[in-house]
Formats: structure tokens, C-alpha cells, sequence
């Protein structure tokens, strides 16, 4: 008896929206680093000084940004805890008695925003954050958080090999001196081409903010 296979040849369409789970679309997406933090390093009392203050002005943007549909993308070290994911960390931050509980309940996220976890320094180094903003359609990132010497520098330096345009609210980082801050914000400023000005000078929405 003959039999007859039919193959299917007909390739699914390319997935345009990450299965549902990047819904937003907007040039524009507000980065927090490192903000999720316990802190619990040598130097940690020395960052907290200078975050907390930032912290109350970054909240006020990540709310306008909620407000105007700007996608909110948290982009967090694990800090070591191989074994957790995003939503344990920000439950290790606010319950078990760290240093950096009062940065993480002035800037813990809501249900709407996204999270990528980070092995190093930068954010796009071996993580997700690439192919999310790509499916967001972001063109333009604001990066703020901690350390702005460090990783926002590191991340910032990994936007612009990626040809995003950046921008950086002088007012939205932080570091453990004044003198590392503004240090990071020059060198963002004249090498990276990143657009350094305060946060309320930002106008957000989901076409370039400035």
C-alpha cells in the first residue's frame, strides 16, 4: 500500500511582540540600573547617601513615564543570588533588614514594567535587554540608577555601539562622590553623545524626549 507524506512547508510569521509580553511600542524607554540594591558592600553607605536623594527624583520620572506609556525597564545585577529572579531580589531588598531596603521601597516597580537580570557591569552584556527594546521599537534610552561611574557608564557605553540615542538625567544617578558622578556624566556627555540634562527638563512621551 503507498502512503503519502505531506510536509507543512509554511513557516510561521516572525513573532512581532515577544508572545504578548512586550505589548508596549514606543521610541522611548526609561532604564533604571542597579536601583533594586541591598547595598551590602563596603561602600554602601557611602552610594546610599547620594541615591537616596536621586531616588525621590527618579521615582517622580519613572511616574511620569508610567503616565505618558514610556515603557519602564528595570536592569538589576542579581548580586551574586544565581538561585533568584527579579521578584526575589526585590523581596530580599525590602524584608530582610539590608542597607538598601529605603532606596528599593522609593523606587520598587509596579506590575506594568519589565525586568532583565545582568551577569556584569552593563546592562546588554548577556542579557535580554537588546531584544526587548527592539520589540519595543526604542530608539532613544534614558538611563538613570547607580553607580553612574560603573554601570549606568558601562551601560551607556553598550547603547551607543548600539546606535540608541541617549539620554541621562543629571539628577537621576548617583555614585559614592560627587566627584565620580560628574566625572561619569562628562564622559557620557562628550564621548557617548548622551543628551545630560535635569530630569524635569525631560518632556516624556513615546517620541524622543528631548
Amino acid at each position: 500500500m503507498n502512503t503519502t507524506t505531506h510536509t507543512n512547508t509554511t513557516q510561521p510569521e516572525k513573532n512581532a511582540d515577544l508572545h504578548g509580553s512586550a505589548p508596549d511600542n514606543s521610541d522611548v524607554a526609561l532604564i533604571l540600573i542597579d536601583v533594586i540594591n541591598d547595598l551590602e558592600f563596603p561602600e554602601g553607605d557611602q552610594l546610599l547617601k547620594h541615591a537616596l536623594p536621586m531616588a525621590e527624583r527618579l521615582a517622580r520620572l519613572a511616574g511620569r513615564a508610567r503616565e505618558a506609556d514610556v515603557p519602564v525597564i528595570y536592569v538589576n545585577d542579581n548580586f551574586g543570588r544565581w538561585r533568584s529572579d527579579f521578584g526575589a531580589q526585590v523581596e530580599h531588598c525590602l524584608k530582610d533588614r539590608v542597607r538598601g531596603e529605603p532606596l528599593a521601597r522609593k523606587l520598587k516597580p509596579k506590575p506594568d514594567d519589565y525586568f532583565v537580570l545582568k551577569p556584569k557591569h552593563s546592562g546588554f552584556f548577556e542579557t535580554t535587554l537588546d531584544t526587548l527594546l527592539k520589540h519595543l521599537g526604542v530608539r532613544t534610552v534614558i538611563l538613570t540608577g547607580v553607580a553612574t561611574n560603573i554601570c549606568v557608564l558601562f551601560t551607556a557605553n553598550d547603547a551607543y555601539m548600539h546606535d540608541l540615542s541617549i539620554v541621562v538625567p543629571s539628577d537621576c544617578v548617583a555614585a559614592n562622590t560627587e566627584e565620580l558622578n560628574r566625572y561619569a556624566l562628562e564622559q557620557m556627555r562628550t564621548v557617548l553623545k548622551a543628551k545630560v540634562l535635569p530630569s524635569d527638563k525631560i518632556e516624556l512621551g513615546k517620541s524622543s524626549p528631548v
